[in-house]
């Protein structure tokens, strides 16, 4: 069973998944970058580009989702070098922090709240995020284009696409591409037809929704809805 809430870290999310079942379905590109707690493991997910697909036996998991483009300050890490990746926090971070925040987590009621109550810790000794990263993401999940948004923000396409490169772990079109992605199936599964979901989310067409799709999360939309 997954369950979210807002954290009390702006724009993020604290989430619990308990799986059941046969198996977990994969994990879509969503712009984002993840803290996380496996049973006896601090790990964080990198920004995908591709579906990730949980490994060994069915594990419940808890996490906080950081708001695209604002994790790599409060790791002390570019996003671009955890890109498809999930990495032990140690391998970040040194061991004997790691370890308190280990025994942390494991002594609390709540794993999740243990999280976030560590992400407010780190996010109060680091500086502000960038405000211009969170208009390039507002920008983009409009459905701008990277050349009218880099324009609009004063970034020549290169450094654009450099600051991209640290803050999410891929250039512009990519971010732009998973924005698309996620408010297409944000609007597929309350329902709306196909054909308009294209349109509304930005798509050319129902074919062009259906190759993105496919091509991001490796699976027909049909699949990820549960229509099989």
């Amino acid at each position: 069973m997954y369950t979210e809430r807002a954290s009390r870290l702006t724009g993020a999310v604290v989430w619990t998944n308990t799986p059941a079942g046969a198996g977990v379905g994969p994990v879509l590109p969503d712009g984002c970058m993840d803290l996380l707690w496996n049973e006896d493991r601090l790990l964080v997910a990198g920004p995908d580009t591709r579906p990730h697909v949980p490994e060994g036996p069915l594990r419940s998991w808890a996490g906080v989702r950081f708001f695209p483009g604002t994790a790599p300050a409060l790791l002390g890490v570019p996003a671009h070098e955890l890109r498809d990746l999930r990495v032990d926090l140690a391998d970040l971070w040194p061991t004997a922090r790691v370890r308190r925040l280990r025994a942390r987590v494991e002594a609390a009621a709540d794993p999740a709240t243990a999280l976030e109550d560590i992400a407010l810790d780190r996010a109060a000794q680091t500086t502000v995020p960038d405000p211009l990263l969170h208009r390039l993401v507002e920008r983009l999940d409009e459905g701008r284009t990277v050349s009218a948004t880099a324009a609009e923000l004063g970034l020549g396409t290169r450094t654009l696409h450099r600051r991209c490169l640290a803050a999410f772990g891929y250039g512009p079109k990519t971010l732009a591409r998973i924005l698309r992605l996620q408010r297409a199936l944000t609007l597929a599964r309350s329902g709306t037809p196909y054909a308009e979901t294209a349109v509304r989310a930005g798509y050319a067409d129902q074919p062009h929704l259906a190759r993105e799709v496919r091509e991001l999360t490796g699976l027909p939309l049909g699949s990820l809805l549960g229509g099989g």
